[in-house]
């Protein structure tokens, strides 16, 4: 995480939010009290909507037959959270892995585990992350319960990428030999990758889970000084020694697992740094160059990150928008759930990122009490993070209240992770208005299409839009019909759009009636 701040059948899914122990997104459960007060976010620059936009009477747009970049899946890290989690009663570990996992949930394709660094000398004890390491070549395996089980969770529901990351190096390899505030220890690349492959084979060989990829290091601009979590550098200079070690190391044990690096915090970072570490050999070492969007960048350097040299380029980590940039609050509304649909169009269509990874994917950090407070989570909290997608009271143990908390992001992540799978190739949406936004996917090519997936983001603040979009007249199949027609809005979780008159499909063309300020996907299928 930056440290430069200090760092569910479509009908059946109301039904899954709202079983024992999982409360409704904010406006949901006051659908037939009226829509409630939400505004547009008023600026991540990526959306640049200076408005107020009007929906428009109707928008047409069309899919171009032109295919990017093929999608790898969609993510989110393991990291902190099952410091508590591990401590959840039988049921609610159940419902946190049907949360992620299932395909009545988020059905991510991808899920982040944080190898800790043994937590040295880290302030806030669940950022403390433990490590398996006792001393260079010598393991306990026994360490790190709560990461381990849903780690096991995410594997036993065949997450097609299980990924692990570093944010610190065990102190043994650290310049001050903690676990924050210092740097890998030049020279020690070897050895640190030998431990990082031995972690990946003793997974595979005990657990028989297979870490896809290994991170050598996340944002390694980022030391994390105060302490608050654990982070070290690694200087532009030592980062292609350090990659080609950790393939090295990798390729010797568990040669299924690549390398993705750097992980660096800003995309306008990463442009500048890039070019001077991901040449020659560490380019062969490279998958995946990946990167977190902490600047919140604009299309245009967007543009930018996706001309750098790699076969895939992949948005790793985002969190924490509070309305003008990183920093405290808790919104667990769809105007955080907008900002979030923006984003990951922003890194699809314009950076042409094959994969989209939120950071947390549960959190404490709600900044209220919700027993002592009752209905709090379900509005915007001053002193809570935007860095989750479920959020649970961080007193359960003390209070006994085991509720998960979902917010419109993790609905509107949901929009897509769901129903745009691995291996489905991206297309761009041309022609809509400013303030509607859509992104296609096709799996299979040409008459070969299978199914098209689109998702289509409205937003403006108010009205709505007869929306018609166009598929490639050579993809388009007698046979196809439309399977799947869902919405998020401020008073909507994936609620199904009555076929006929809200939405249809006929010779090529998809046409719906598109609330403003929400999410739409829209399944089309080759009987």
């Amino acid at each position: 995480m930056r440290s430069r701040w200090g760092r569910i059948a479509l009908l059946a899914v109301v039904a899954f939010a709202t079983t024992a122990g999982i409360a409704p997104t904010a406006g949901a459960a006051r659908a037939t009290a009226g829509r409630p007060p939400w505004s547009v976010p008023s600026a991540p620059r990526l959306v640049r909507l200076t408005g107020p936009y009007a929906a428009p009477a109707s928008a047409t747009g069309m899919v171009d037959d032109a295919q990017a970049q093929t999608i790898d899946g969609f993510g989110a890290s393991g990291a902190w959270w099952p410091y508590y989690a591990q401590h959840f009663s039988a049921q609610t570990k159940r419902q946190v892995g049907e949360l992620l996992f299932s395909p009545r949930g988020l059905d991510l394709s991808q899920y982040r585990y944080n190898i800790g660094g043994g937590g040295v000398g880290v302030k806030v004890p669940y950022k403390a992350a433990p490590t398996f390491l006792v001393r260079p070549g010598v393991y306990d395996w026994s360490r790190d319960p709560g990461g381990l089980y849903f780690l096991r969770q995410a594997a036993d529901y065949r997450v097609p990428s299980l990924i692990g990351f570093v944010n610190s190096a065990p102190a043994a390899w650290t310049t001050d030999a903690r676990s924050c505030g210092g740097s890998l220890v030049p020279g020690t690349e070897t050895a640190y990758a030998h431990y990082l492959a031995d972690v990946v084979h003793h997974l595979y060989v005990a657990d028989g889970i297979r870490l896809s990829y290994v991170s050598p290091v996340n944002e390694p601009d980022a030391a994390q000084a105060t302490c608050t979590q654990e982070g070290m550098t690694v200087p532009v200079s030592d980062r292609a020694a350090l990659v080609e070690a950790v393939a090295s190391a990798l390729s010797s044990t568990t040669p299924g697992a690549r390398v993705i690096a750097d992980e660096t915090s800003l995309v306008s970072q990463l442009l500048a740094e890039a070019p001077l570490w991901l040449d020659g050999p560490a380019r062969q070492s490279v998958a995946v160059l990946a990167h977190h969007t902490y600047d919140y960048p604009d299309t245009a350097t967007l543009a930018q990150e996706a001309s750098l040299p790699a076969a895939r380029h992949w948005a790793s980590e985002i969190c924490c928008f509070n309305g003008k940039g990183f920093g405290w609050q808790y919104d667990p509304t769809m105007t955080s759930g907008l900002w979030l649909a923006n984003t990951i169009w922003g890194d699809l269509a314009v950076a042409h990122d094959s994969a989209f990874d939120w950071w947390l994917a549960l959190s404490p950090n709600l900044g209220c009490n919700p027993v002592a407070q009752r209905g709090c989570p379900g509005v915007v909290q001053a002193r809570g993070r935007n860095d989750g997608l479920i959020y649970f009271d961080r007193r359960f143990a003390a209070d006994g209240n085991q509720t998960l908390y979902l917010t419109k992001r993790y609905w509107v992540l949901a929009g897509f992770s769901r129903y745009v799978r691995p291996g489905d190739v991206l297309h761009e949406v041309a022609g809509l208005p400013p303030g509607l936004r859509a992104v296609a996917f096709s799996a299979g090519s040409g008459a070969a299409v299978s199914r098209w997936t689109v998702v289509v983001i409205d937003n403006a603040p108010s009205g709505s839009t007869n929306l018609h979009i166009d598929l490639p007249r050579q993809a388009v199949r007698s046979s196809s019909s439309l399977q799947t027609a869902v919405v998020t809005d401020a008073h909507a979780d994936l609620a199904a759009l009555t076929p006929g008159s809200a939405v249809s499909y006929r010779n090529g063309r998809l046409t719906a009636t598109v609330p403003a300020g929400s999410v739409s996907t829209f399944v089309i299928r080759a009987r």
